[in-house]
Order: C-alpha cells, then structure tokens, then sequence
C-alpha cells in the first residue's frame, strides 16, 4: 500500500489484494515500485461520478479478470470494474520477450542494437497501454502518463517466478 498528496481527479492509494498472490522477493520489490510510481503521478477519475476524488485502487483477480475496486478517501464504494486480461494476454507475452532480449542485448549487443530492441519494448509498452486505455473507456478516464503506469503495474502482476 502506498499514499500521496490528495488532489481530485487522482488515486492516492493503490493496494493489491491477496488474490494477486505473492512472488519472490525481486517481483515483489518490482510490484511494489510500479504502485509507487503509479500514486506518485496520476490521473485518475471514473466515468459519472459527481462527488469526486481522490480515490483509492483496490486490484484483485477473480476468474482470470483483472477487478478495479475504486473506492473514495473515506474508504466508501464508489464503482467496481471487471476487466478481461485476454486483450492482454498477447502484448504482455510480447513484451516479456523483448525484455529478456533487451536484458541480454545489455551485456553483449553494440549500442544501436541495443536502442532498437528498448524501441521495440517501449512499442511493446505503449501499445498495452492504448489497449488498457480503450478496456477502460466509457469507466474510468485516465491520461496516456497514467494508463502506461497501470500497464506496468497489470505487467509485473504477471511476474510469478
């Protein structure tokens, strides 16, 4: 769990929920950075609601769905939303794939090879992003900046080893 300053149309908190499960030490130090960057800079405001934010980001998984629980400062409800991973399940292979070619790249590929292979990832990585963004159209209205931080927050909830 993490907090930042208030301010309206933002999350302050984002936890995980024990659905999630738990990984190695390095994942879940991976897990917790995404969450830390993602309440440090965000936008964030679901689709409808008059009262405002901030809010606070409960993620679970229930059925191979991606659950976004939105609830105010005060912990009230205010929306849940259930998101099907499989739109997902493509890109966030992909971009594995890149990572690990990108990491390798790193100790014996020459500088372009290695600038090609972070253009394909950060591709990788806007494309997810564009897709979550287009998942949560019409819920929950975020900036590209934000939407890029969840993808990498749905990312490394798929690190398990």
């Amino acid at each position: 769990m993490c907090k930042a300053d208030t301010g309206k149309a933002r999350l302050i908190d984002v936890e995980l929920d024990e659905t999630i499960g738990r990984a190695t030490p390095d994942i879940e130090h991976e897990r917790a950075v995404a969450v830390f960057d993602l309440v440090e800079e965000n936008s964030f405001q679901p689709v409808g609601d008059k009262t405002g934010g901030p809010y606070k980001l409960k993620i679970s998984l229930a059925d191979a769905r991606l659950v976004f629980n939105v609830l105010r400062e005060n912990d009230e409800v205010v929306v849940a939303h259930v998101l099907s991973l499989t739109p997902f399940k493509r890109i966030v292979k992909d971009y594995f794939l890149v990572c690990d070619s990108y990491y390798e790249a790193i100790r014996t590929a020459t500088p372009s090879q290695i600038e090609a292979i972070d253009m394909g990832r950060r591709g990788l990585h806007n494309e997810g992003s564009q897709t979550l963004m287009e998942r949560l159209e019409g819920k929950i209205e975020v900036d590209f900046d934000t939407a890029r931080r969840l993808f990498t927050l749905v990312c490394v909830l798929h690190w398990r080893t």
